[in-house]
């Protein structure tokens, strides 16, 4: 991580242009953001244009203020010229069981609804019994680890033919990553993004599943996805841990799938027993 933050340093000048950067990402004035941070515009002026090195603590208080994720946030430091302050755990460390051991009884308490826990490049570092039996039928080489959440979502040999509306829930995911990637700037999603969105959209499978009773009023897009000969709906909720003061920690996000409908519900509960 130092090294390839270190020459995108180097090659945009410093700190400056990067807080430049964020501050404009962000539709913030250099008034607004020295009112936020208890500065003065001049000041704010100074450390954009290179004219004053900003302290430690200053490049900190003004990340925060502009809600730098925080692997970027470490970026601003080293270009700063100071260590990082956040550390990057691995999550197989023994630092971090406690958080592994909370994220497994999370999921696991979900069941028998879908849920699982990916990190900041769509890996899968949990999921419940739930979403394994979606992946019934997968071709294994899909689900060598690392598996990837939204190449096997998307591939032609994943989950795509089997999702009735893909060309909907296609277009969410992208749009997703690339507010992921105006984010983050990073070289691997956007690689990610440009192998998945190149992906053909496979045809709508031939012959229709069971469908569900009656009329459904969604109030959130669904996945409705193929399984088993049924047709199921889930809707997706995201959740990520709240002040997390580690760079795994903070890309971590635990993806819920509900029934969107009754039928769903009802199948899933008769699903795991």
């Amino acid at each position: 991580m130092t090294t390839v933050t270190s020459g995108t340093a180097s090659r945009t000048g410093g700190v400056g242009p990067l807080l430049r950067a964020w501050r404009e990402r962000r539709r913030v004035s250099q008034l607004e953001l020295a009112l936020r941070a208890g500065s003065s515009a001049r000041h704010i002026s100074f450390i954009e244009t290179g004219r004053s090195r900003p302290s430690e603590e200053m490049v900190l208080r003004l990340a925060e203020h502009l809600d730098v994720p925080m692997r970027e946030r470490n970026a601003l430091l080293l270009a700063a010229g100071y260590a990082p302050y956040y550390p990057e755990t691995p999550l197989d460390d023994p630092a971090l069981g406690v958080v592994r051991d909370g994220i497994e009884r999370l999921i696991s308490g979900f069941e028998p609804y879908p849920a699982l826990v990916v990190d900041g490049m769509y890996d899968v570092v949990a999921a419940n019994r739930g979403v394994m039996a979606l992946f019934d039928g997968v071709p294994e080489p899909l689900l060598t680890p690392p598996l990837n959440a939204v190449r096997l979502t998307l591939h032609p040999q994943g989950l795509a033919p089997r999702i009735r509306n893909l060309r909907e829930w296609r277009g969410h995911l992208l749009e997703q990553m690339r507010r992921h990637i105006a984010l983050h700037r990073s070289e691997r999603l956007r690689a990610l993004y440009d192998e998945v969105a190149a992906f053909p959209v496979p045809e709508e499978p031939s012959g229709r599943p069971e469908e569900p009773a009656g009329p459904v009023a969604y109030f959130a897009l669904p996945m409705v996805i193929e399984h088993a000969g049924r047709t199921l709906s889930f809707v997706s909720s995201i959740s990520t841990f709240n002040t997390p003061m580690d760079v795994t920690v903070a890309e971590l996000a635990v993806e819920t799938l509900l029934p969107a409908d009754p039928a769903t519900a009802e199948y899933l509960r008769s699903w795991l027993i």
